[in-house]
């Protein structure tokens, strides 16, 4: 059919230009399909928009990623929102996403996501918990309500999900850098503060799991955020009518603070044969400053690290190098930044948080939950604009607060050779 209809095309070009050449009548995207444009229309800018619903979800949504990523984030369900008897809760809670719930068994939770191609992830940590999945742009309003599903806490998926969180925690307590995160949480909150005590705890029993769980897994103060959304206001109709809205008089899970103390931990495994050690003070409250005073740290030969709250330095090395690794994170955390530095920092801490919001549809729908927990908003414009607005002043006082904040120190391995902080605090004043 195409040949013949060729040949009819052609002859008639022929007989009206008395010409012997003969042309294609079809276009070459239509004889080659898949064949990218060579004049493509130009990349659309992406629109963000954020609604809050009367349910206490916000809703914030992108339109220009290739692909949708949906995620769910319950900024309540860390563990730091762990009660007394709830230790453990919040890790074996990341082993009940798409659980049974809300009358649907996993398995036709899980049929119906992967049925869409869907690819799923879950987290957790101190600071709350988030589910979702990435999927074809086209599908993602259709299985979106399957996150918000009430869990039935059927008696082997919570079994389960203890024997999971039993695993974690084994591999990664045997892991050096995370427990060093932990010691240096202890060390900055206090080892019995909700902030102080490690995520990686097992033993969570099940009535706790399950009022961990009812308790902040709530609508109430989370956040939805999705790529890849055409039609915000569609996408947040289909919010209002598919998640379930909180029983009337249900309260957003409140975030259990604790206060920077600053202190030591120590955790001696001589075995391991290697010396690891953190360095931290209080950081400041705004995040494009705290992050650009990580750069300035990382630029001194340090290795910095950053998290709401805090921030400092880490190394390591053979046991008998402790002193020279203590000696040499001092140095990085006693030098103030200067202007050049400052200047040099703030353009690479504003190039990484923009390099997050096309790192990919899951990188992009998390640097916009972020952004919606410390700012209420998000546009890579508005975010450009606050590493903008970051001066060399700004950098210093926040740097001279720093320092005068309580040193934090944290030693795990064959620390013998490690000083303890009262030394180490007098280089600080």
């Amino acid at each position: 059919m195409v040949a013949r209809g060729l040949t009819q095309a052609a002859r008639a070009v022929t007989s009206r230009a008395g010409s012997n050449r003969y042309f294609s009548a079809l276009t070459a995207a239509e004889e080659f399909p898949g064949i990218p444009s060579i004049s493509p229309a130009p990349k659309k800018g992406s629109i963000s928009s954020v609604t809050t619903l009367p349910s206490g979800l916000t809703v914030v949504t992108e339109n220009a990623s290739l692909t949708s990523t949906v995620a769910l984030t319950f900024p309540t369900a860390g563990s730091s929102n762990e009660g007394p008897a709830e230790a453990g809760a919040a890790i074996a809670n990341r082993y009940l996403s798409f659980k049974s719930g809300s009358g649907l068994s996993s398995a036709l939770i899980i049929r119906n996501l992967e049925d869409v191609g869907a690819s799923l992830f879950s987290s957790a940590g101190r600071r709350g918990a988030t589910v979702g999945f990435t999927a074809a742009r086209e599908h993602a309003a259709y299985v979106a309500p399957l996150l918000a599903t009430s869990c039935s806490f059927e008696k082997w998926e919570v079994k389960e999900a203890q024997t999971l969180a039993a695993a974690e925690v084994e591999e990664t307590t045997s892991n050096a850098q995370a427990s060093l995160t932990d010691q240096i949480y202890a060390a900055a909150y206090g080892a019995q503060s909700s902030m102080g005590r490690s995520y990686y705890t097992s033993g969570a029993s099940r009535p706790s799991i399950i009022s961990f769980r009812e308790r902040t897994y709530t609508l109430k103060g989370a956040v939805l955020a999705a790529t890849g959304v055409a039609d915000h206001e569609a996408f947040v109709r289909m919010v209002e009518e598919e998640f379930p809205a909180p029983p009337p008089g249900t309260e957003a899970a409140s975030i259990i603070t604790s206060a920077y103390m600053g202190g030591e931990a120590r955790l001696s495994t001589p075995s391991k044969g290697y010396a690891h050690v953190a360095l931290a003070f209080e950081g400041p409250k705004s995040a494009p400053v705290m992050n650009v005073l990580k750069h300035c740290l990382n630029m001194s030969g340090a290795s910095a690290f950053a998290a709401p709250g805090i921030v400092g330095v880490y190394g390591g090395g053979a046991p008998g190098d402790a002193m020279a690794i203590v000696d040499a994170l001092s140095k990085a955390l006693g030098e103030a930044p200067s202007q050049d530095g400052v200047a040099k920092a703030k353009a690479a801490a504003k190039a990484e948080a923009l390099r997050a919001l096309d790192a990919g549809s899951k990188s992009l729908a998390d640097a916009m939950t972020a952004s919606i927990l410390d700012s209420c908003g998000f546009s890579a414009k508005a975010l450009a604009e606050s590493y903008d607005a970051v001066s060399a002043d700004h950098v210093g006082v926040a740097y001279s607060a720093m320092v005068k904040s309580r040193l934090s120190l944290a030693a795990v391995g064959d620390i013998s050779n490690v000083p303890y902080l009262a030394t180490i605090a007098t280089r600080f004043g």
